[in-house]
């Protein structure tokens, strides 16, 4: 009689650790299988009446449904649906329209499935009529659902950028490297951290890339520190900046290797004529 129950109590117990490795691995498996992610991130320009949506998904399966939702938080704005590249890359443009009534933000929703690793919103704030000044990013790509670290390319170099004009000047010209061929997002912010100018522009084939930025009218109202900021995705080694100087609408001298060699040129211009002024004045 006691065997038998320790029979029982025995089988009943192995049951019992199969049942939880069983358990213990379907987790494991549904935790692996849904790694990945996806990241969001919308751009607007002050005064703009458009607001960029762009981001990256570790599926190309699905389509990405994008839903604008009022500052109240009930009614659908605007809805639109797009299929990522073969990189995981998509963007849509959004119109503020006739739809957009109310000041404050407006949430832009990314969805695709039913995970909510692939479901992220960012925030716009709208008034009258226009967007204000902002970019806003929401991504899981770094940790994903197991909270690993994202593992780099030992081959990744990133990306950087420099910025040069002529001194009194009213353009900047932005060049750049990169070993990643998708979009750059370059944006500008003023002294106060206001968005002022906002483009993007696609790295030539060997890794280069270059734009002209236009100095002047009233979103360059303010002297002081301009930065210009380049980015591809929300990775920080895909992303560099440069200050410029701006006073009275144009570049100040001391900005710029231009400017360097013409300060260069007018020391040693200075010294010369200085030279020759000690040589006419001694006496022969």
């Amino acid at each position: 009689m006691v065997d038998g129950m320790n029979y029982k109590y025995t089988t009943t117990s192995l049951m019992m650790v199969l049942i939880a490795l069983s358990v213990v691995s379907a987790s494991q498996y549904h935790a692996f299988a849904e790694s990945g992610g996806m990241s969001i991130t919308a751009l607007a320009k002050e005064g703009s009446s458009q607001i960029l949506v762009s981001g990256q998904t570790m599926s190309q399966r699905e389509d990405i449904t994008l839903r604008v939702i009022s500052p109240n938080n009930i009614n659908l704005v605007d809805v639109e649906q797009i299929s990522p590249d073969m990189d995981g890359n998509f963007e849509v443009v959004f119109m503020i329209g006739n739809m957009w009534k109310e000041d404050g933000f407006y949430s832009i929703t990314a969805s695709q499935g039913g995970s909510s690793l692939y479901n992220l919103t960012v925030f716009v704030n709208v008034r009258g009529g226009t967007a204000q000044g902002t970019m806003t990013t929401e991504s899981n790509l770094e940790t994903g659902l197991l909270g690993m670290p994202k593992q780099e390319s030992d081959m990744s170099m990133g990306l950087s950028i420099n910025a040069d004009a002529i001194v009194g000047s009213t353009t900047i010209g932005i060049t750049g490297m990169t070993d990643k061929m998708m979009d750059v997002t370059l944006l500008v912010l003023a002294p106060n951290g206001n968005v002022i100018d906002a483009g993007q522009v696609q790295p030539s084939p060997d890794g280069t890339f270059a734009l002209d930025i236009n100095v002047g009218g009233p979103m360059w109202k303010q002297d002081g520190d301009y930065v210009v900021t380049a980015q591809q995705g929300t990775d920080p080694e895909y992303k560099d900046y440069v200050t410029v100087e701006i006073e009275d609408g144009v570049i100040v001298p001391e900005f710029g290797t231009i400017a360097a060699m013409i300060l260069t040129v007018a020391i040693v211009s200075i010294i010369a004529i200085s030279a020759r002024s000690r040589l006419s004045i001694m006496p022969r």
